[in-house]
Order: C-alpha cells, then structure tokens, then sequence
C-alpha cells in the first residue's frame, strides 16, 4: 500500500471548490433515464453522452473526478480517444464503480446487502492498468419501522470495509458509500438515529479491517426527512443535523464527505449542500463537505442534449451551469436565482 499516494489522491477528490460526477449509471438506470427523453439506450448513445459531459470545456474547474461503470472506462471516444484519456486530459480522475448491486438478505427479506467481493482483487488490478485512480461501493439502508437491524447494519459496514482494504492494497482510494434512502415519511430525527447508528458500524468495520482513514472518502446522505414526510426540515436544520451527528461519528483523519444527492431535487439538495457549508464557519468540522452527484448534475444537460449531436453544445453548457452552481454551493456561495 502507497500511503503518500492515497493520501495525495483523497485530498485532489476534495480539493477547494471541487466535487465528484457520478457517472456510474447501470445499464438498467442509464436506459430509464434515456427513455425519458426518448433515446435509446446502446453502447454508442452512452458513448456519446458521456463523451460531452467529460468533454465539457473548463468543467474541471468544479469537477475534481468521475465515477465511470464498466463499460465506461473501457470505452474510446468518437476521435478513437480512451474516455479516461478525455479525463485525464481534462484534468480529472477517472473512478470505478466496483459493486456489483444489491440482493435481499438471506433471513431479512426487507434488508439489502451489496455484491462484488468476489474476484475483486483480480478487478481492481485489471482497473488500476485501466487508469482508475479511486473506487466507490454502494450500500442501501432502508429506514422503516424494523429496519435496519443490527444483522443489517453488520453485513453491509463488513462488505464496505472488505472492499475499502482491498481498494487501498490495489492503491485506489475507496469511496464508502453507506446510502441510507429518502423513501418513507420518517422524521429528520429518525435520520439522525440511524445516520449515526449505521456510521458507527461502518467505522468500527474500518478499523477492524485496517483500512487508511486518511486514504479514503465518505459518501454519506444528509441528514433528511423523508420523501413523503408530512413536514421536511428545512436546509437550515439539515445542516446543523447532519454536522451535528458526524461530529458524533466521523474520525477527523477523514479527508473529506462527498454527499450523495439521494433522488433530491436539483435546487433541495443543492440548497442543503450551500447550507452544510456555511455552518461550518460557524460549527466547526475537520472535513471538506463536498458533492458526489449524479442525478442533480445529469438532470439539465441530459434534457438539453436529447440524443442529438446539434444539442452537444447547449448540453455541455447546461452540465457547466449546474457543475458551477454546485460548486458554489460546496463554498457555501450557492444563490438560487444564479
């Protein structure tokens, strides 16, 4: 393990004003979002649409790296160029998404767990020769009146951490993403409660599996109320919620939080990021409070693009738009009307 190299890679990730695309999209998901635009989903439309968000001139002014699928990182541009040439070239570090999806729980038909460890060592050497500086694994916590359970919690933190030392041995910073779901209409408290109880387990499994806290990243959600609860909490309280409770849970060698976006709106989530941030003058943290966002970065220049090569212009300057103004929002200098 290169530890000045992870260490190096980690603090790039969250480098000032800078965030992570998740571009990380499988195949099932890509294809829902290109039929709502009425746009077929083959190996050379994903080409092409990712080709002009990588492309997309001065974004690397706020995007620090890309979380690429598969079939992504393997992929040449229309010119013949490795898309993660594009990246580089651009300034950028390409990301893989490791995971392999999730499953029921055998014995917890309501809970999830996460597949991939097999044959991951093999993977991650074959990626790192690919060109990918950082990975990323995806848990799903579901909150509902009996769950998660402690049977829950272990076996998804166990997975984070077995595929977060494994990361670190290939010499790519692990991305640990524990996803705890906005579905449901439980409280911003009942978000707090699990939020820490899952990053305790997640953590404790880090420790017992070795792994570089300095070398790695955390993809948590914010601390919310759920989708459909009847009163949400405003970004004010998200902020303080969500700062509130890492500070209870989150080691302080932790370089940096790249939040998710979870499915919240464009303006919601980007308002609660402004919000995370301009508390931290005030609250005090140790980590760089950034984004890691695929849905509320993709959404405007998927819309503009439309399958259509004379859109690559209008697309590539909706993508900059929202890169900007999330970058901005990770500054706590977010102003809606912009």
């Amino acid at each position: 393990m290169d530890k000045q190299r992870l260490v190096k890679t980690a603090q790039a990730l969250v480098a000032d004003k800078k965030g992570i695309l998740a571009a990380d999209e499988s195949g099932g998901t890509i294809k829902r979002r290109f039929e709502s635009i009425n746009v077929e989903s083959t190996e050379k439309t994903r080409r092409d649409y990712r080709e002009m968000l990588f492309r997309t001139a001065g974004v690397s002014d706020f995007i620090s790296g890309v979380i690429l699928f598969d079939e992504t990182i393997r992929q040449e541009g229309a010119d013949g160029t490795p898309l993660v040439k594009v990246l580089t070239d651009q300034g950028m570090i390409p990301g893989i998404k490791v995971d392999k999806g999730t499953i029921p729980l055998p014995e917890a038909p309501d809970e999830l767990v996460t597949e991939g460890l097999d044959g991951l060592r093999g993977r991650l050497n074959e990626y790192v020769e690919l060109g990918a500086g950082f990975t990323k694994w995806r848990a799903v916590i579901n909150i509902a009146d009996d769950t998660p359970t402690p049977y829950g919690l272990n076996a998804n933190a166990h997975s984070l951490a077995r595929f977060a030392a494994l990361s670190q041995e290939a010499g790519l910073v692990p991305i640990v993403e524990p996803e705890i779901l906005r579905d449901g209409d439980h409280s911003i408290e009942r978000c707090f409660e699990i939020t820490e109880e899952t990053l305790r387990e997640v953590f404790d499994q880090l420790a017992q599996q070795k792994v570089l806290l300095e070398g790695m990243l955390l993809k948590p959600s914010m601390v919310i109320s759920g989708g459909s609860a009847a009163q949400r909490a405003d970004p004010d309280e998200v902020a303080e919620r969500t700062i509130e409770c890492f500070k209870r849970v989150l080691p302080a060698s932790v370089p940096g939080v790249v939040f998710l976006s979870g499915g919240e709106p464009d303006n919601s989530v980007t308002a609660n990021l402004n919000a995370i941030n301009q508390k931290t003058t005030e609250l005090g943290t140790p980590w760089q409070l950034t984004f890691s966002f695929g849905r509320s970065l993709q959404g405007a220049p998927l819309s503009a693009w439309a399958g259509k090569a004379e859109n690559t212009e209008a697309a590539a300057l909706a993508f900059y738009t929202r890169a900007r103004l999330t970058s901005a929002a990770r500054q706590g200098k977010y102003v809606p009307e912009d």
